[in-house]
């Protein structure tokens, strides 16, 4: 990924996390940048930043699992609420996706991924 795709990418994640209503701080841990970085993409001031590996992992499964939103719910309100809405599935025992995700390490953000994407294939919408 240049550097170029990986700001586009990084703002594009990040205005997603905010419209999922997660905190700075869950931001911060899902995609693993500092607050300073955050910041900076949420005003589009990033230009040219060097994502490693990990952090394009993780805004990649953040815009895969926003697409698998989009592809099970045909509401825009139903996208951007349902990582913050409680979930009985066993695989996330009564907390949010958004929880899940905001551990901080990258298998729950892929096993949360996971699940959300199974959805459209399951008809649970």
């Amino acid at each position: 990924m240049s550097r170029q795709q990986a700001a586009v990418a990084l703002r594009v994640a990040v205005r997603i996390l905010r419209g999922w209503q997660a905190t700075v701080q869950q931001a911060c841990r899902i995609l693993r940048v500092s607050p300073a970085t955050y910041y900076s993409a949420s005003r589009d001031q990033v230009s040219g930043r060097r994502l490693d590996l990990d952090q394009q992992q993780r805004v990649s499964l953040v815009l895969n699992i926003h697409a698998s939103l989009r592809t099970v719910f045909t509401n825009p309100a139903n996208v951007s609420s349902f990582p913050v809405l409680k979930n009985d599935n066993p695989f996330f025992d009564g907390r949010s996706p958004l929880d899940i995700m905001a551990q901080g390490d990258l298998i729950s953000l892929y096993e949360a991924y996971k699940r959300i994407d199974q959805m459209k294939w399951l008809g649970e919408a």
